[in-house]
């Protein structure tokens, strides 16, 4: 029955493009949305300080060319303020996702950083950084994907200080086995769903045993539950040698919270700077998208003047959010987009070698919008 099958099948294939699997065909995937869900969603909008309106407008425009289903719920906040407004709060706490621009903390003095307080109220317990290779963009490495997932609300951040006799301050690290337990189960479920192979925990438990200890307890915990990811283990001083000698032998970093601002920033560096670097903080309820490393071109009042503030970073994340809201398509137009502008390399601000404004980038991310 078999022999006399083959030739039909074959003769189907020959006439039907669709039947036949053979180089260069290609099939296109579903998405199968529930009814209801191309309904757009409000998102609250925090401008930020320094270049933060710049970035945060570049996003607003292309999203509005693109027709995205979004719509922003626009809030002015500078990190000067004692604490995050009640009507931004509430904002964020009704639609569940915020877009961000950076919010400056003065070094020393009384005022706490309002970046923590919104990812303590919010319990935005995992910070994700995804520092990568963009063609076109010039780095001392190649083939460097790593994704730093750090615990996000407590260790030295917990903001546990005090001066015990003048002259001496005693400043606590709290590790929890609860929030290490599920920053690491985090970092291996983003692992399994984004078909990433290993997950390394980054800790300094020669030294901290119980602290560093509890936390590399957890993900050990964790990983057993996850025989298909690789799992491994660096001391954080070696972390960053690695990372700047072989940075590709890196997948997914699990991290405390200090050393996952360390490392990412670090990573970030070596895939072509902050400024293309994409970020999110995420917990059960709610999730905050913003550049992904440090932002410490904020408050560059000389990018503010001449209106060349890099765009990249935070429209990479917007497309984070939108894959967050389900609308994946959105967000491949938006990163295709994005990546071509960086390939071509006509449009780059000053800080990837070149002297285009932003509004240069933004108009040419729309020109390449599918």
């Amino acid at each position: 029955m078999a022999r006399r099958t083959l030739p039909i099948l074959k003769q189907l294939c020959a006439r039907s493009p669709s039947l036949s699997p053979g180089p260069g065909s290609s099939r296109s995937v579903t998405y199968m949305p529930r009814p209801g869900d191309g309904a757009p969603r409000p998102v609250t909008l925090i401008a930020g300080d320094g270049i933060g309106p710049l970035v945060t407008g570049a996003v607003e425009q292309v999203m509005d060319a693109m027709h995205a289903p979004v719509y922003f719920e626009r809030f002015e906040c500078n990190g000067e303020m004692k604490s995050v407004p009640p009507e931004v709060m509430d904002s964020i706490k009704k639609n569940k996702v915020c877009l961000k621009g950076g919010l400056m903390t003065p070094v020393g003095g009384g005022v706490s950083s309002l970046n923590v307080q919104l990812r303590k109220e919010l319990d935005l317990f995992a910070s994700l950084v995804n520092c990568f290779n963009l063609p076109g963009l010039p780095t001392r490495h190649e083939n460097v994907d790593i994704v730093v997932i750090r615990e996000n609300t407590e260790g030295e951040y917990a903001g546990l200080e005090h001066e015990v006799v003048p002259g001496v301050v005693e400043s606590l690290k709290v590790i929890t086995k609860f929030c290490s337990e599920r920053v690491a189960k985090y970092a291996f479920e983003y692992a399994y769903l984004n078909n990433r192979k290993t997950v390394t925990a980054v800790h300094k438990a020669n030294i901290m045993k119980l602290a560093d200890g509890l936390f590399l307890e957890s993900c050990r915990e964790v990983a057993s539950n996850y025989p298909s990811i690789k799992y491994n283990e660096i001391i954080v001083d070696n972390c960053c040698m690695q990372l700047v000698s072989k940075p590709e032998q890196f997948d997914v970093m699990v991290t405390p919270n200090l050393y996952g601002n360390l490392v990412a920033n670090t990573a970030a560096g070596i895939a072509g700077g902050t400024g293309v670097m994409p970020g999110g903080n995420v917990g059960a309820d709610h999730a905050i998208f913003e550049q992904g490393a440090s932002a410490g071109n904020v408050g560059n009042q000389k990018l503010v003047e001449q209106k060349k503030a890099n765009p990249v970073a935070l429209l990479l994340s917007s497309a984070m959010m939108l894959r967050h809201l389900q609308f994946p398509s959105f967000a491949d137009r938006l990163e295709t987009a994005v990546k071509r502008v960086i390939s071509e390399g006509k449009f780059m601000t000053k800080d990837l070698g070149g002297t285009s404004t932003t509004q240069e980038v933004v108009d040419a991310v729309i020109a390449n919008l599918d």
